[in-house]
């Protein structure tokens, strides 16, 4: 397999997730399947990935290390896979806090797939809709 063949197997991978979670929220299964069978096994990928490439060069002390890295296209695969995995389980957390607090659907999935585009700025979006429904900043799982 090559670094360009993972990369589309990943991208493909995290698709149906994601419909789950836009169009199925409260199916029983979305909530099983979408951590156990997409973003543990992407991280899992993610962790063997950049174990075989430790000897890569580079680093994470500074931005030329890091450059230096993702020279490698498998660990910049890799790099990918984590933001693959980190925002699939962001969204997974969107969904389930929205059905906690009672929020309304239709303004979660848009951002679910602005967290699915863009990470964080479907992260800041649902946070931003959390906060004018409920009139509270804070994220307390028992709120």
């Amino acid at each position: 397999m090559t670094p360009e063949l993972g990369f589309t197997i990943a991208n493909s991978a995290v698709l149906p997730a994601w419909i789950l979670l836009m169009l199925f929220p409260k199916w029983i299964w979305t909530r099983r399947l979408v951590p156990l069978a997409f973003v543990v096994p992407l991280s899992a990928v993610y962790l063997g990935l950049l174990a075989a490439n430790l000897d890569s060069g580079g680093g994470f002390g500074s931005l030329d290390q890091v450059a230096a890295l993702f020279k490698n296209p498998w660990v910049l695969l890799g790099g990918w896979i984590h933001y693959l995995a980190f925002d699939l389980f962001a969204g997974a957390w969107e969904v389930r806090d929205a059905q906690r607090l009672d929020l309304p659907h239709p303004p979660v999935v848009f951002c679910l797939f602005l967290t699915f585009m863009l990470g964080p700025v479907g992260l800041l979006m649902y946070l931003i809709l959390r906060v004018t429904k409920r009139r509270r900043w804070l994220l307390e799982e028992g709120e």
